[in-house]
Order: structure tokens, then sequence, then C-alpha cells
């Protein structure tokens, strides 16, 4: 049997064991046949890329089943490995078995355990359909399965109204972009008359500069096809404009936040463009759409993350900014330098997610980093990891030698932003030097609010009121039943943070390896002229010309992201810890901007003023007028008014006196005689 066959199977028929018999086997035998079948999977996913990094690997296509045959729609359901998929598989199932492992600590009292696994394998069963599809449909079947997986996982606390609409949220906006996505497969079909990605991406140079008719219009093919399909994108990688849903996802558990923010769902838009980069290259416009939407996402998203207070929340809009990073990154044509964007930022994101869980576990749920402070001697484990993490994600290393994983991965990107010499790339590389600084800002922030200075939980009513089971709870009737805290604790004065249990620590330990090497190993592989190439086989598009030139730029901008990550350091420190009373200080003598930033640009009132408020106006107004006003009326409940009416006269007939009813035969029989004559005449 083909390894990729277990890869992507195993974690699907551990979701249905775990759902459809967790009752009867129990929690811990449901986590460790999930927790066991994304372990293999990762096992056997390092020596499928190891050996396309070392060369000894081919491009195959693992056939599984016939699909789907209706006229000239023929799709095979296979299962493609080429280097651009081993990269994939490695991200997905070792980040996914280390949030397997995680949440067997996190979740440990939870009653719906079982049903918790099972949707947390249900999600990477199709994360992994996605990235081994061989054609666009497969693609589809993966890309609305891990819609479906983020709706339950992101509203599994379902008692929580704030984890419903935050599910529903992400259901709606990201049924906005599959639609683009829908429409860009269909029209792919119409263009070159099938779905499988290898046929689609030998074709697509032959129809550049042709057009076609659409909205009443005639317009560039590719760029059509193309900017549809980005659509899609956006939706998933919540790039500006459909990017609203990923910040209400941390109502999920923590474990979910980072599966999601890491390995899963929001990297789909990234591969999915990096897959079909041949079709890409065919259109300037479109690749000019991508770079200028993922610049002002990694800076749009910088700037709200230095205003938010939910630990949860910093974390997640810098994986949209991160996310904008990789998009212009294959915007400007550095395909290689996006997806090792990916590859180290699964692991340092994880990292900071799974962290500033343990941060929460330890501070009995509480999320807002204003309650934090001096934790680092409380919690040095996750304190050292976090800043591993961060170090990462700031890019901190000595350039050209060595460099935690940030380091290389979002260097490459600037570096080839500027490179590309174009105004788009230019623009973004200005763009990604703000949000580098503003990241170094808000993530350094995180770690001085969170461990250094004062205390300020012992003895605070907020603390008090999450140690009493309000914070990531299911119910009120359950207090916090993910993770069991008595609600009898009367009081925090004498209440200290603890260290999380092993089954916690050991994968952001792992992770944090990760952070520190996966950088410093697979830069070449990934992005240099010398190696890239063979590499990746052709599965994505490389542009050998542009690595060239990366290495040739100025010297000021290869030092560029190092600057302003001392820069946005400085700022946090001078701010946090040498004089902390700055910040606020800030808030008042600036309170528009903050106010700006802190409610993310106001994207969300804008969509409720836009859309939502017109929307509920529509259907109040079909609703009362249109359903109850007019069809109820005037339809059933008009009938059955007039059944009743007629029934009461017909009811005052009946009398029961033999006078009243020879009276009504009376009247017939001259009613009848008055007809007969009328029409005798």
């Amino acid at each position: 049997m083909q390894p990729v066959l277990l890869i992507v199977f195993l974690p699907l028929l551990a979701a249905i064991i775990a759902g459809l018999f967790g009752r009867w086997i129990g929690k811990t035998a449901s986590k460790v046949v999930t927790t066991a079948s994304l372990f293999i999977g990762a096992a056997l996913s390092w020596p499928i890329m190891l050996g396309f990094v070392a060369g000894d690997a081919q491009t195959m296509v693992v056939p599984v089943l016939d699909w789907i045959r209706s006229g000239d729609l023929v799709v095979d359901w296979a299962l493609r490995v080429d280097a651009l998929t081993a990269v994939m598989l490695v991200v997905v199932t070792s980040v996914s078995s280390l949030v397997h492992l995680y949440s067997w600590g996190y979740m440990e009292e939870d009653p719906g355990q079982p049903r918790f696994f099972a949707y947390l394998s249900l999600f990477s069963f199709a994360m992994l359909m996605l990235v081994t599809a061989d054609s666009l449909m497969q693609m589809f079947f993966g890309w609305e399965g891990v819609g479906l997986a983020s709706y339950l996982l992101i509203g599994f606390w379902y008692h929580k109204p704030s984890a419903n609409a935050a599910a529903l949220k992400a259901f709606v906006v990201n049924r906005v972009g599959d639609f683009g996505f829908s429409l860009g497969i269909f029209g792919t079909f119409l263009v070159f008359g099938t779905v499988s990605i290898p046929e689609i991406l030998a074709a697509s140079p032959g129809m550049a500069g042709s057009t076609i008719g659409f909205a009443g219009m005639r317009v560039d093919t590719m760029t059509l096809l193309c900017i549809l399909l980005f659509i899609g994108a956006c939706g998933k990688s919540a790039q500006l404009g459909l990017h609203t849903w990923l910040p209400d996802a941390m109502e999920g558990p923590t474990p979910v936040s980072a599966l999601i923010h890491a390995a899963t769902m929001v990297t789909a838009g990234v591969f999915m463009v990096c897959r079909l980069s041949p079709m890409f290259e065919t259109s300037e416009t479109a690749l000019t759409v991508v770079t200028y939407v993922g610049a002002a996402t990694a800076f749009f998203a910088a700037t709200v993350g230095t205003a938010q207070n939910d630990i949860k929340r910093v974390v997640a809009y810098s994986t949209c900014s991160q996310l904008g990073y990789m998009f212009f990154a294959a915007g400007v044509g550095a395909y290689g330098a996006a997806m090792f964007h990916l590859f180290t930022h699964a692991f340092f994101k994880a990292l900071l997610f799974l962290g500033s869980g343990s941060v929460i576990h330890a501070m009995h749920h509480e999320q807002d980093m204003r309650f934090y402070g001096g934790l680092r001697k409380h919690i040095p484990f996750t304190f050292w990891v976090m800043v591993i993490g961060t170090l990462a994600i700031t890019g901190v290393g000595l350039m050209g030698v060595a460099g935690f994983a940030g380091f290389w991965s979002k260097d490459a990107i600037l570096e080839a932003a500027f490179a590309s010499d174009t105004t788009a790339g230019g623009i973004a590389f200005f763009l990604g030097a703000v949000a580098a600084l503003l990241t170094s800002f808000y993530s350094w922030r995180l770690i001085f609010l969170t461990f250094y200075g004062k205390p300020r939980w012992a003895g605070s009513e907020h603390i008090q009121h999450a140690v009493h089971g309000h914070h990531e709870s299911p119910d009120e009737e359950h207090g916090d039943a993910s993770h069991g805290h008595v609600a009898t604790v009367t009081g925090t004065a004498g209440y200290h943070p603890h260290e999380s249990p092993w089954t916690m620590l050991v994968p952001i330990g792992l992770l944090a390896v990760g952070a520190v090497l996966a950088g410093q190993l697979f830069h070449g592989v990934f992005l240099e002229a010398e190696h890239a190439p063979a590499f990746w086989g052709g599965s994505i598009a490389f542009d050998t010309h542009l690595a060239h030139a990366m290495h040739d730029v100025p010297k000021w901008v290869k030092l560029t992201a190092t600057f302003v990550m001392l820069v946005g350091l400085f700022i946090a420190w001078n701010n946090y810890i040498r004089r902390p009373e700055s910040a606020a200080g800030f808030v008042r003598q600036f309170p528009g901007i903050h106010a700006f930033v802190l409610n993310k640009w106001y994207f969300d009132e804008l969509y409720d003023a836009i859309f939502v408020r017109p929307a509920m106006w529509l259907g109040r107004l079909f609703w009362k007028r249109g359903d109850e006003q007019t069809i109820d009326r005037f339809g059933p409940h008009g009938a059955a008014t007039a059944v009743a009416v007629g029934n009461r006269v017909t009811a005052a007939l009946q009398s029961g006196y033999l006078y009243s009813y020879a009276f009504v035969m009376l009247l017939g029989l001259i009613g009848a005689a008055s007809w007969a004559i009328w029409w005798a005449r």
C-alpha cells in the first residue's frame, strides 16, 4: 500500500471511530485512535519530503477510484504527491499530531472529548484531501471539508452564543469566497474542458492573451479565471475584505485556533495559488492584484494587532498579517519564498498559539493580557518557548549566518518584493517592512505584558471571575467544563499560576525546535537558485532569475527587516518595561487612532451597515408584509377565515325548529321557480 493512502485516510477512519463509537469506547480510546493516526501520518510524511530534498523521490499519482462521469466532465479521484504536496503533508500532519497531543491536557475534563477529537481528525483529513488533489473538483471537496470542520470546531462549545455566532460568521464569510472559487472552477472547465490540474497547467500558456465574455464584457480569459480563484483564496486565507471571520474564530478552544491558523484552513489559499502558479504566471494583472491585496492585508492586520488585549486575538491578527506576506510573495513571482514562509510559519505560529493556551491554562482561562504580568517565574517553560516563538516571528538572526525560522523566510519575501523591480513589488516591500516593525512591537508587547512587570492578577476580581469558570466554557451549567476547575474557589489572593501538564508542554517544546531550526535547515532547498528548481521539480513556477536577483539586492534591503525588528523591540520595551505609563499616555493623546485600530478599522461596523442591516430590513419586509400580511392574509389564513365565517352563518341556520327548515325550503323553491321562469322567457 502506498504511504500516502495511509496518511490521508487514517485520520478519516479515526474520525469515524471516535465520532460514531466514542460513547462506547470511551474518551481515552478515542484520543488514542485519533492522535495515533496523525502521528503515523507524520512519521510517513517526513521521509517523503526528505526524499524530494535529497533528490531521490519522483512525482507520483496514486489512483483511488473513478469519481464522476458526466458528459465531458471526467473526474478521477487520485492522490498527487510531488514536492509541493510533500511540504504540505509534513506541515499538516506534524502540526495536527502535536495539536492532538496538546489537546489531551487542554481538554482533559471536557465531557465532549470524543466529539472534539473526531472533529480534529476530520479537519486534518479534509486538509490532506485538499493538498493531495489531482483535480480542481477534488481540491474543492477538501476546500469545503475544512470549511465544515472549522464550523464544527469554532462552535464546539455550542452552548455559548458567542461561539455559535463566530462559527456562523466563519461559515458565511467563507461561502462568499467559495462562490468566487466555484465560479473560477466552472470557468476553468469551460475554457479548458477539464478539471485535471496537470492538464490545465500544461494548457495555460496557450490561453494567454485570449478573451472571454463575462458580465456583458470581453475580458482577458486568464485574468478572469485567476482573480475568481483568488477570491476563494481570500476567503479561506482571510485576506483583506474577507478577513473578519478569523479573529472571531478564537471562540473555539485554543487547540482549534492553533490548527486553523498554523497548518490547515488558512494555508489552503496560499497552497492553491502556488499549486496553480503556472496559471497565475499568464496574467500580470492577476499577480498585481494578489500582490496589492497581500501587502494591504499584511499592513492592516499588523496595525490591528498592536492594540488587541486578548492574547489569542493578538496571535490571530499576526496570522492574518503573515498570510499577507505569503500572498504578496506569490504575487511578485516568489512562490518558493511563499511556501517557505508557510512552512516556517506553521511551526512558530502553532508554538505561539499553543504557548498562549498554556498561559491561559495557567491563568484559569483569563485571556486579557492586562490581567497578566510577572508570569515568567511561575511558568518558566512556557515563557521560554514563547520567547523562542517571538524570536522566530520577528525574524531574529545574523545575516547569511544563522537565524530563527522567520528570519530566513520573511527576509526572503522582502528581498523578493524589492528585487521584482515592479511598482507593486516596491509598495509591497514598503508595507511589508512597516508590518515587520509592527509585528516586532506587538509580539514583544505580548511578552512584556504577559511575563514581565508586577503581577496584575493577584486578588483580581477579573481573574476570580475566570477561576469560577466563565472563560472558554460551554455554558454556565458546566462552569469551565473544558478543564474542570471547580467553582469552590472563593478568592485569588493566594492563587499561584501553574505550569501546564506534560501533554501540553511536549508539543510546544517540539514546535520550539521547529521554530529554531526549520529556516536554518531548509532555506537552501526552498529558495536557492542552485537547489530549489530540482527540489520543486516543476510543482510550482520557480523564477530562477528572481532567485538570483534576491541575492543581489543592496545591503540596506537585506538589513531592513533586522532594523525594523529592533525598532519595534525598542518601542515595546520603552512603553511596557522602561516607562509603562507611556502606553496609556499615547492612548490619551491619540484617542481617535487608538479607537480606529482597536476597533479593527471598523470593518465589522461597516459590513453591518452595508450588508447586515439592509438584509435584516429586507428580511423583515418579506416576513411581515410579504408573508404574514399578504400571502398568509389572502392565502391560507384568508381561506380559513372565510370557512370560519361561512361556518358561523350556516350554524345560525341550524336552529332545530321545523318551521325554520320549512321556511328555508320555501325560499329555495321560490328561488328555483324564479330561475326556471326567467330562463323560460
